[in-house]
């Protein structure tokens, strides 16, 4: 028996209830689903298909501590973009070496994910369109805000944040940096991302890379 009533099957059936949230974006012209690989993909995937959107990847690498890697000491996104949390790297002593040493690591891991991923594609054009930021979860909020700092780059038109599962706080910082925020479920106490799905088990490279070919070709009338 589980001590809490698990709202999500699995990161599918969050997708397609978390779809059900963003009607307004259905079939709406420019807008575009970025998930966070790896396990904001197949959620991901499920709202770009329900909404009949396009589907690509916002690539985000957590910085963890070094001593406790679950933990969010920052984030990394493709573009160069950088989010540390101060509070974080002061309360549990993180000198400059060592969130070096981690940034080195994890940023080798995300040029690998994005040679992976993408291969020879192109990262889409994003400059005047809805763009929907998608994960199967929020805890600290580091890696989503890296991601939207990554595409406020690009100018577009609106950024959305659109996550299955999230502490109430984090959403509220969020709310600050884009335009709209989409949470079905906003649990306290939280504890961890995993606890809220009945099958959370480590999403694939070889899963991301399937669902984003499948997506892919039914974008280009192949499917």
């Amino acid at each position: 028996m589980h001590d809490v009533t698990l709202p999500f099957v699995d990161r599918a059936a969050a997708g397609k209830a978390l779809a059900r949230l963003l009607p307004a974006y259905r079939g709406r012209p420019g807008a575009i689903v970025l998930a966070l690989p790896r396990g904001g993909v197949p959620v991901g995937y499920e709202v770009a298909s329900e909404l009949g959107v396009e589907l690509d990847l916002m690539i985000v690498r957590k910085l963890g501590v070094p001593w406790y890697p679950e933990l969010a000491m920052g984030a990394i996104a493709s573009g160069g973009v950088r989010v540390l949390n101060d509070d974080v790297l002061r309360m549990h002593g993180v000198d400059a070496h060592a969130l070096e040493a981690v940034e080195r690591r994890e940023s080798a891991e995300l040029h690998r994910r994005e040679r992976a991923y993408r291969g020879q594609r192109p990262m889409p054009q994003l400059a005047g369109r809805q763009v929907l930021l998608v994960d199967d979860g929020l805890a600290t909020g580091a890696t989503m805000l890296a991601a939207v700092r990554a595409v406020r780059q690009q100018a577009p038109a609106a950024i959305v944040v659109a996550v299955p599962v999230a502490p109430a706080e984090v959403l509220e910082e969020l709310r600050h940096e884009v335009d709209e925020v989409v949470c079905p479920f906003t649990p306290e106490p939280f504890s961890a991302i995993g606890r809220w799905y009945l099958d959370f088990s480590q999403t694939s490279d070889a899963e991301v890379v399937a669902l984003l070919q499948r997506a892919w070709r039914r974008e280009a009338g192949e499917a």
